[in-house]
């Protein structure tokens, strides 16, 4: 995993994931907004995962962008959870900044591979 960023990023961005789920059901006993976070949350590095297999480079773009997708939806329940109370503002920064860059790099990933797919 250590040659590709993206994999890396959203991998150890899922565990995080799954630890503030766990930090929320325990200690914060929120169940349902920390539920559609696990779910958002690791679906990101499974469809990068995923567009490892794309049958082509349309599909390719297409889960990345799915991904892209699930990444802002993450972003929502991180702020919904911030803005709630159940994050402090540490918490929230620390994994915010995350997902920013997760995102960043997506955008980055789908542009080129359309601009790539287009120069054919």
């Amino acid at each position: 995993m250590a040659d590709n960023v993206i994999k890396t990023k959203s991998f150890n961005f899922a565990l995080r994931i799954i630890k503030l789920f766990q930090f929320l059901n325990e200690e914060k006993k929120e169940f349902i907004l920390s539920k559609q976070l696990l779910r958002s949350g690791t679906a990101i590095g499974a469809l990068v995962r995923e567009s490892e297999q794309a049958e082509s480079k349309k599909d390719f773009i297409h889960k990345l962008a799915i991904a892209q997708k699930e990444a802002n939806e993450t972003d929502y329940w991180l702020e919904l959870l911030f803005q709630s109370g159940y994050l402090n503002d540490a918490q929230f920064q620390s994994i915010k900044s995350d997902i920013i860059e997760i995102n960043k790099i997506l955008a980055s990933i789908i542009i080129t591979s359309k601009q790539k797919l287009t120069a054919k």
